[in-house]
C-alpha cells in the first residue's frame, strides 16, 4: 500500500531549496507553491534563511514533523537525510530527484539500498531516484514542467522516463488531454510501474478513479503482475495504453529451434498486451491520441460517418479506417440522404465521406450531426474534420461541435487541423474540456488500434483435459536437454497432442522389418529421417516417399552416415498443409506458445500468432483469423483447407502442457500436417531445464 503522506501530505520539505528556479531545488519548490498544495511547505539549505519567501532551514534535524520530503541535493548526502526524516520527523513520503544511485556505479547501487531499508522500515513510500517526481490534484512534487492540467477525471500517467514524459504532456496538453496524475518512477528502488498499478487497482473507486492510464516503460519487470492488475482496472472499466520501447535489440537471440528464433521480447510484450487488453503504442503521438481516444464516449461498432469540408483529409481518414478493418459505409442510396442534400450547397456530397464544401456552415454541421445520430441507424460514431484557409473565423462551427459532442449519443471525434489560422477558436473548443486530434491519419491510427485490441482474457480458464500424472513421471526420470523420442512422444501421448506413430532404429535389420509390417509400397510410402542433428533438412537427413524395400536398404546406409547421426526415424507418409506449433520458457513472462504456417514458411513468413499461457482452443481459433494466411488454412483455389477446431484443439493441449511441465525450456512441433481429418505432429522437438 503506498503511503498516504506521499498522495495527500499536509507538509512537504525541500531539500537542496533554491532561489535559483534553474536548479531543480529552485524549480521544485516554485512548481510546489504554484500548485494546489495547501499544506505547510518547509526549505533546507544550509546556505539560506529564506527561498521564495519560505523559511529556510540549515539541516534537516531543525525542521518540525513533516509528511513527504523531495531530495534535491547530492545522492551521497541523501542517505543521512533520508534516515533523519524517517526516524526522528514522522515522514513517510519521499521523492528523490537527484541522480547518482543504482543507474550510476555499484556504490551508488548500495546508498539506494540502505535508503530503500529505510523507508521500507517506517512504512514510507518512495519515488525515485533519479527521476523528475510525482504529481497529483493535491500537490507538485517535481521540478520538470509543463505542469499540466489536473482533472480527477484525467489521466493517470505512470513512466519510467521523466524526460520522455515531459515530451508526452507536452504534446498531449496540447490538444487538450488532461491528467489526474504523473508517477515518474526512476530507478523504481522501491516503487515500479507494477506497485503503481497495483496501488490504482486496489484503491479504484468507481465513482471517482481516472478511468484511463497511460505507460511509458522500458522494461517489465514483474510481467505477471503487470498482467494481474492491468486484467482487473480494465475489467472495472478503466483503459490502458501502453509504449514498451527497447524490444528489438534486446530481444533478438541465437536459437537452437524455430520457436527460440521467434522469441523475441517484443512478441512477449505483444503477447502480454493482448491478453491483459492493453492497447499498445509506439510513439508519443500515437500513446497520446490512444489516450485521447479514450476520453471520448466508447465506440460500440466499427461503421463511421467521415464529415468533411475538405476531400484530402477525408480520403486518406477513410483509407487508415478501411485499411485498419474499420467500415466507412456508402450512404449515397440511404433515405435519409436525399433530405440532407437538399440542405447542404450545391455540390455537397453525402455518399460517405459526407462533404458540405469549404462554404460548409455551423448550420449545415447540425444538420448532418443530427442525421447521424438520429437517421443513419447504420452507423456508430463519426469523425468531424473542419479547418479553415484563413479567410474567416470558425468559431461559430466549434461551438456548435463542441454543442453536439455534449448532446449526440453516438461518439463524434473532431479533427481540428488548422493549428496556426485558426488558432485562438482551437484553444477556445479545448478549454471547453475537449480534445482536438489534430492530424486525420494519427485519429484513424488510433481508433483502429483502440477497437481492434481484444478485451483481457479471464484469469482462470478452462483447459483441456490431459494426463499430468504421466506427463510429471516422464519429466521427472528424464535430465535436462533434448528428449528421446520416445520421451517427447510419451508426453504428446499424455496431452492428447495427436503425433504420427513411428519407430526409431540403429540397425538395418530392424529398419527393413518395419517397413514389411506397414506395408511400404506407392500407396503406403514411408518418411526416413536421421535422429541426432537438430535441423534435419540442413544436413540432407529427410527422405520421403520411399516406397520399396530396396530404397529403405540404400537410404538407410545413407543417412546413418550424416554426421552426428545415431539411429533413423521411420513412419507412413502423411497428407496435407504444413503447419506449426511452438513453445518457449521465459524466466519473466512464463510460456508463450507459437502458432501459424509450418514447414520451412516459418523462416520465410513468420506468419504466427503468439500468445502467453494459458491459451484457450477458443482464444487460440479467435487468433487465427489474424493470419495472412488464415485463407489458406480455409483452402483456397481447390486445396483443402485443415480442421481449424483440431488445430486451435492442439495449440491449447500444448499450453495445458507446458502448464503441467514448466521444465520445457522449448518445444517444436513443425511441421504438423494439416487436412479437414487430423491435424498431426510428424517432427517434434523438446527440451527441459531443471
Amino acid at each position: 500500500m503506498i503511503a498516504k503522506e506521499l498522495l495527500n501530505p499536509q507538509s512537504i520539505v525541500i531539500c537542496g531549496a533554491s532561489s535559483d528556479i534553474h536548479k531543480p531545488g529552485g524549480k521544485s519548490l516554485k512548481n510546489l507553491l504554484e500548485s494546489p498544495f495547501k499544506g505547510q511547505i518547509y526549505a533546507v539549505n544550509p546556505k539560506e534563511t529564506e527561498v521564495q519567501g519560505v523559511k529556510c532551514y540549515a539541516k534537516v534535524e531543525d525542521l518540525p514533523q513533516v509528511d513527504c520530503a523531495l531530495l534535491c541535493i547530492a545522492a551521497k548526502f541523501c542517505a543521512q537525510t533520508v534516515d533523519v526524516l524517517a526516524k526522528e520527523k514522522g515522514c513517510k513520503g519521499f521523492i528523490i530527484i537527484s541522480a547518482g544511485f543504482s543507474e550510476e556505479n555499484a556504490e551508488g547501487a548500495a546508498i539506494e539500498k540502505h535508503i530503500v531499508d529505510t523507508i521500507n522500515s517506517v512504512g514510507g513510500s518512495l519515488i525515485g531516484p533519479n527521476c523528475t517526481g510525482f504529481l497529483n490534484v493535491n500537490y507538485a512534487g517535481c521540478f520538470d514542467t509543463p505542469i499540466p492540467p489536473l482533472d480527477p477525471k484525467g489521466v493517470d500517467f505512470i513512466t519510467g522516463s521523466g524526460a520522455t514524459a515531459v515530451f508526452i504532456k507536452e504534446y498531449g496538453m496540447s490538444n487538450g488531454l488532461k491528467f489526474n496524475s504523473v508517477w515518474a518512477v526512476g530507478n523504481s528502488a522501491q516503487l515500479g510501474i507494477e506497485d503503481v498499478l497495483e496501488h490504482l487497482d486496489e484503491t479504484f473507486d468507481p465513482e471517482n478513479s481516472s478511468r484511463v492510464i497511460m505507460l511509458y516503460m522500458e522494461k517489465i519487470g514483474d510481467p505477471q503482475r503487470l498482467l494481474k492488475h492491468s486484467r482487473s482496472l480494465i475489467n472495472k472499466g478503466c483503459h490502458i495504453a501502453a509504449i514498451k520501447s527497447g524490444g528489438s535489440a534486446a530481444g533478438s537471440r541465437a536459437a537452437s529451434s524455430h520457436t527460440g528464433a521467434l522469441a523475441t521480447n517484443d512478441a512477449a510484450v505483444d503477447a502480454l498486451f493482448r491478453k491483459a487488453g492493453i492497447v499498445r503504442c509506439h510513439n508519443r503521438q500515437e500513446l497520446t491520441t490512444v489516450c485521447g481516444v479514450f476520453m471520448y464516449p466508447e465506440i460500440k461498432g466499427k461503421r463511421c460517418a467521415v464529415v468533411t469540408h475538405a476531400g484530402g483529409p477525408a480520403v486518406m481518414l477513410t483509407d487508415v479506417l478501411s485499411n485498419g478493418g474499420m467500415e466507412v459505409p456508402s450512404l449515397k442510396d440511404h433515405p435519409a440522404s436525399a433530405p440532407l442534400l437538399a440542405k447542404l450547397f450545391a455540390g455537397s456530397s453525402v455518399g460517405n465521406p459526407i462533404d458540405f464544401l469549404a462554404t460548409g456552415t455551423a448550420e449545415q454541421l447540425g444538420y448532418i450531426l443530427d442525421a447521424v445520430e438520429n437517421d443513419y441507424t447504420d452507423i456508430d460514431f463519426s469523425v468531424v474534420i473542419f479547418g479553415s484557409p484563413g479567410l474567416f473565423s470558425n468559431k461559430e462551427v466549434y461551438d456548435l461541435l463542441d454543442q453536439k459532442m455534449r448532446t449526440c449519443k453516438k461518439p463524434i471525434f473532431p479533427v481540428l487541423p488548422s493549428i496556426i489560422n485558426v488558432k485562438d477558436e482551437i484553444e477556445d473548443f479545448i478549454a471547453k474540456g475537449n480534445i482536438n486530434f489534430p492530424e486525420e491519419c494519427v485519429l484513424g491510427n488510433a481508433i483502429c488500434k483502440v477497437y481492434n485490441t481484444p478485451k483481457p482474457q479471464p484469469e482462470h480458464v478452462e483447459l483441456p483435459k490431459i494426463d499430468v500424472t504421466r506427463i510429471r513421471k516422464t519429466i521427472d526420470r528424464c535430465q535436462s536437454g533434448y528428449l528421446e523420442i520416445a520421451d517427447y512422444n510419451e508426453l504428446l501421448d499424455a496431452a492428447g497432442i495427436s503425433r504420427k506413430k513411428s519407430v526409431e532404429v540403429s540397425k538395418k535389420e530392424d529398419a527393413l522389418a518395419f517397413a514389411k509390417e506397414v506395408g511400404c509400397s506407392k500407396d503406403v510410402p514411408l518418411v526416413m529421417k536421421v535422429v541426432g542433428p537438430l535441423h534435419k533438412s540442413d544436413v540432407g537427413g529427410v527422405t520421403l516417399g520411399v516406397k520399396d524395400l530396396d530404397t529403405v536398404d540404400k537410404e538407410f546406409d545413407r543417412l546413418m552416415a550424416i554426421k552426428d547421426t545415431y539411429a533413423v526415424e521411420m513412419y507412413p507418409m502423411l497428407d496435407g498443409m504444413d503447419v506449426y506449433i511452438g513453445a518457449i520458457r521465459d524466466p519473466k513472462f512464463g510460456h508463450q506458445v507459437f502458432f501459424g504456417l509450418g514447414g520451412i514458411f516459418i523462416e520465410v513468413l513468420k506468419d504466427v500468432q503468439s500468445a502467453l499461457a494459458p491459451i484457450t482452443a477458443d482464444e487460440a481459433k479467435e487468433m487465427l483469423k489474424q493470419l495472412k494466411g488464415y485463407k489458406i488454412l480455409q483452402g483456397v483455389r481447390g486445396q483443402e483447407g485443415i480442421n481449424l477446431d483440431l488445430y486451435a484443439d492442439q495449440v491449447a493441449r500444448v499450453s495445458a502442457l507446458v502448464q503441467a511441465a514448466p521444465e520445457i525450456a522449448e518445444m517444436d512441433l513443425n511441421p504438423l500436417l494439416g487436412n479437414p481429418r487430423y491435424v498431426t505432429a510428424v517432427d517434434a522437438r523438446i527440451r527441459i531445464e531443471k
